[in-house]
């Protein structure tokens, strides 16, 4: 960045082939060696979804989680999306290190933020799941799991209109071994698969978060192909959720995230990428992603 003009090709050589450990560790000796904040001499220099890419990579998970849900509540409306893509995915070691980065960063709780700017069901949800008190053994009680299925039958296929706080308890406060036994044992007394009866008992926001979790507990690198897939897929690309779903998993399992969208979706991530974004800010994408061929193509 010295000097005229800015070096793009070798940030993302740079911040594109390290882990996140080893790029908060460039952050910190920038600012030792320089006495500058390096994502501010980035944000001063690139634009765009480049820079909001690359600002990104140089925040620690829960930096970027805490400032990617303040901006979703800022200013005229709210992006629930982004609200559910975080809060309904995250394990609760996660959720308790965003609420702190959340209350440091910007000055305010994040669940008082979450119940001003949200409200109904969707509140409810993202409030329970900000106490980050789901069980994580690996213990499963069979009856109880039978007892859980019969509570969300009655609650939805069997009543007229639906008891969502009844999903809300169960889907917030079972582990996840727990919630697959549950599901399994859903399927054999309704003879139908939770995600179907969530998709016709239910609508709009809640939906999808209900969903979310759902994804989560099957299979999460099936849930973030979907993502993806959902972030490129129609008119216009939701940016700020392909740059987070990328920066977030790129060193998680983003290997068997590719898999699950080639075989659901019928294209390589590398070619959907490359064909909805472009420039420098397709080129770091692709490397994230370890699809760097495409870049020639």
């Amino acid at each position: 960045m010295k000097g005229l003009g800015t070096d793009e090709d070798a940030i993302i050589s740079v911040l594109g082939h390290r882990s996140t450990a080893q790029r908060l560790d460039i952050v910190k000796t920038y600012k030792t060696m320089f006495g500058k904040d390096l994502i501010a001499e980035l944000k001063s220099e690139l634009s765009g979804n480049f820079s909001h890419t690359v600002t990104s990579l140089c925040k620690s998970p829960a930096e970027r989680d805490a400032d990617e849900l303040r901006k979703a509540m800022k200013g005229l409306g709210t992006d629930e999306g982004c609200l559910i893509e975080i809060l309904c995915t995250r394990s609760n070691a996660e959720l308790d290190e965003i609420c702190k980065q959340f209350q440091t960063r910007h000055g305010k709780k994040l669940e008082e933020a979450i119940i001003s700017e949200t409200s109904g069901h969707l509140k409810r949800l993202l409030v329970s799941m900000l106490q980050a008190n789901r069980p994580e053994g690996n213990t499963i009680d069979r009856r109880k799991a039978r007892n859980d299925a019969k509570a969300l039958s009655e609650a939805g296929e069997k009543k007229f209109g639906t008891d969502e706080s009844r999903f809300n308890v169960i889907l917030c406060s079972r582990s996840f071994p727990q919630l697959r036994a549950t599901f399994a044992e859903y399927e054999k007394l309704t003879g139908k698969d939770i995600a179907k009866s969530i998709e016709s008992e239910m609508s709009g926001d809640l939906k999808n978060g209900f969903l979310t979790i759902v994804g989560c507990i099957r299979s999460e690198a099936t849930q973030f192909a979907k993502t993806f897939y959902d972030s490129m897929h129609g008119l216009g690309t939701n940016d700020d959720s392909l740059i987070r779903t990328v920066v977030s998993r790129c060193e998680i399992d983003m290997v068997q995230i590719k898999q699950h969208f080639e075989q659901n979706y019928k294209q390589p991530l590398g070619k959907y990428i490359k064909d909805d974004t472009s420039g420098d800010y397709c080129k770091i994408l692709l490397t994230l992603v370890g699809e760097e061929s495409y870049i020639k193509k």
